[in-house]
């Protein structure tokens, strides 16, 4: 069994079923019971058609190696991140979240939602499953339980806002046929808000459109909704729901580097001097917002598990991607979509004016959005580029992929985890320039 085409950086991943099929399901959750070493485990699964025989069987594995399971049924990945923490338990999650119907996919934590990647298990549980696929384990099946966590989980969503401030405002919400349907409605429910949810039944065929909302032409149908029925805001989030982004009244897409200030300038209200996190390819608006409210702003790479890691060794309130991502220390450390829809709410409730006029002090930028290009080795390419910026001595930044800053414009340029594909986001002063650059980057990318 070659499993190096689904071990990915952050989680196991691919297509159902030549690439994740029950075998190696059951042989994943033996390893991971092995590794973890712990009494219990808990399962959730998102709304595609595979995961739920993947999830018999991955418990089946579990199970074979004396450790019991507590299975959550339907879940977003939040959710499962948050039992874990109120469990104490280890946690598996059957999602591909964005992905198409035909992929299926685990991801995996400890207890209280800690992280594993490639840097932190994934690559020992990885070998396991290899020898468990082809000698599996066979003892006597350990216990099986079913858990509803949902009302916990939605009164410690309520936790991170005043309830008592938020006032009528009309929501439009695409869950995408995904789990955001499933939850969203729960977390709304005793709240003060005209809620339409489209797309709301869980089909994990997407029959609507993909559960993507990076994507620009996944947002239409809630841009269009928003407009028509003059919705206060429009929330997008992705097929496994712990990612989120905010459309405006005006049916503008809002950044998720826009999201990240906004979000960190409120946390820093509430815990004045405390640290935030953002990554490599957030906005330079980020530290500049998290400096002006007196927060320490500390750069990571992008990814959970990066993040999640240095959120345990800095103690950061907070911490944003530009990708949807916002992480919170009082949610174990953990993303969630839901937490973030929520404390903006709370700010619009609180101020009183549009979402536009809410994000403006934070839009100081133009941005490119991620743009792919396929090249034969990205790490040679990134490598090759990196040398010559150096030898006309100019001043480079290798956290994560290559990062250049020129003062009034920059650029970071990372290799996919997954695909061979470079990944390029530039900023600059405004649009036009932003335009030159990046053509000025993909010509570096062409010569190297």
């Amino acid at each position: 069994m070659d499993t190096t085409e689904i071990f990915k950086a952050y989680d196991v991943r691919g297509t159902y079923p030549d690439q994740i099929d029950e075998r190696l399901a059951r042989a994943v959750g033996s390893a991971f019971a092995t590794f973890a070493g712990t009494a219990r485990i808990v399962v959730a699964r998102d709304m595609r058609p595979s995961g739920e025989a993947l999830c018999e069987a991955f418990s089946d594995g579990v199970r074979a190696c004396g450790v019991e399971v507590t299975d959550l049924g339907l879940a977003s990945t939040d959710f499962l991140y948050f039992a874990t923490g109120h469990l104490d338990a280890p946690g598996a999650m059957f999602t591909a979240s964005h992905n198409p119907a035909q992929y299926n996919g685990i991801k995996l934590c400890l207890a209280g939602a800690k992280p594993i990647g490639v840097e932190s298990g994934l690559v020992e549980i990885e070998a396991m499953t290899n020898t468990f696929y082809l000698q599996p384990a066979t003892g006597a099946p350990a216990a099986k339980a079913t858990m509803d966590l949902m009302d916990e989980w939605v009164a410690h969503v309520h936790s991170f806002v005043d309830v008592s401030v938020l006032r009528r405002l009309r929501i439009v919400a695409d869950t995408a046929n995904g789990m955001g349907g499933f939850i969203a409605p729960k977390v709304f429910a005793a709240l003060p808000f005209e809620v339409e949810i489209l797309f709301e039944e869980l089909d994990g065929t997407f029959p609507n459109h993909p559960a993507d909302p990076l994507n620009p032409d996944n947002l239409r149908d809630l841009q269009a909704r928003v407009l028509e029925t003059g919705a206060d805001i429009g929330l997008a989030f992705d097929g496994d729901a712990d990612r989120v982004f905010l459309i405006d009244e005006r049916a503008q897409p809002i950044s998720g580097s826009t999201t990240t200030a906004m979000v960190a300038a409120a946390m820093l209200a509430r815990s004045p001097g405390a640290t935030v996190l953002y990554n490599a390819i957030c906005s330079k608006s980020v530290p500049e917002v998290i400096a002006e409210c007196g927060g320490v702003g500390v750069r990571t790479r992008v990814g959970h598990s990066y993040i999640k890691q240095t959120m345990a060794e800095t103690g950061a309130v907070f911490g944003g991607e530009h990708s949807g991502h916002y992480y919170y220390r009082d949610n174990y450390r953990a993303d969630s979509g839901i937490i973030t829809a929520l404390i903006v709410l709370e700010l619009m409730s609180n101020a009183s004016v549009p979402l536009s006029a809410l994000t403006a002090p934070f839009e100081r930028y133009a941005d490119s959005g991620e743009i792919n290009t396929k090249v034969e080795d990205p790490a040679a390419t990134v490598s090759s580029i990196a040398a010559t910026l150096k030898a006309r001595g100019v001043s480079v930044d290798e956290l994560d992929g290559l990062s250049v800053d020129y003062g009034t414009w920059w650029f970071n340029l990372r290799p996919s985890n997954t695909e061979p594909l470079l990944r390029l986001n530039v900023e600059a002063a405004d649009p036009d320039d932003c335009r030159r650059r990046v053509a000025e980057v993909l010509d570096m990318i062409k010569g190297a």
